[in-house]
């Protein structure tokens, strides 16, 4: 029940955020008095196709910057459980406390850090091509970015049910995979 209940809450978060994204589009659209967007060039130079496929990119670019952040801060913990493991008497034996506040502050520390640059290019990209290029390139990149992040947000959804339901799998011993404990199970 309770893969099923994360399964339906990710759908209709994905969907809300869509359709928010999509109201936010059609209020820019009337702000800025775009009534269409010329996507063919009929005079001079047009950025909506560049728009869009920079549009497409951020979702990519910010989803794997968000990545990269998880493994460094990840890395960051594990250095400090091994200090602790190795400098502080009795730990492993359980007959110590470890110190839980110095790996809450590394986590919290390292997710502001690592943060910044992803929430950098996601405020800062809609003003330089805005500003830059004008309304129907900032109407292209949002667009892209609505559609591509739509997909990935399904895509991401998707595959990390199947990694879950693959790994309740093998621990269920199904298949000649082995169950758990297994170096299957290790790598699921």
């Amino acid at each position: 029940a309770g893969n099923t209940t994360a399964a339906i809450g990710k759908g209709f978060a994905i969907g809300s955020a869509v359709l928010t994204a999509l109201a936010l589009m059609t209020a820019f659209s009337q702000r800025v008095g775009l009534a269409a967007v010329d996507v063919v060039p009929t005079r001079g130079i047009n950025f909506v196709i560049p728009g869009i496929l920079f549009g497409t990119m951020l979702p990519f670019i910010f989803s794997a910057l968000t990545m990269l952040a998880v493994g460094k801060s990840a890395q960051s913990i594990i250095q400090e459980v091994r200090r602790q493991f190795r400098e502080i008497p009795g730990l492993m034996e359980g007959t110590a406390n470890a110190d839980h506040a110095r790996c809450v502050a590394i986590s919290t520390t390292a997710a502001l850090r690592e943060m910044v640059l992803p929430g950098f290019i996601a405020i800062i990209t809609p003003f330089i091509v805005g500003i830059g290029f004008g309304a129907e390139a900032l109407a292209g990149l949002l667009i892209g970015a609505i559609s591509s992040g739509f997909l990935l947000a399904v895509n991401m959804a998707n595959s990390g049910g199947a990694w879950d339901n693959s790994k309740k799998f093998i621990e269920a011993g199904g298949g000649d995979l082995g169950g758990k404990g297994t170096p299957t199970h290790a790598a699921a």
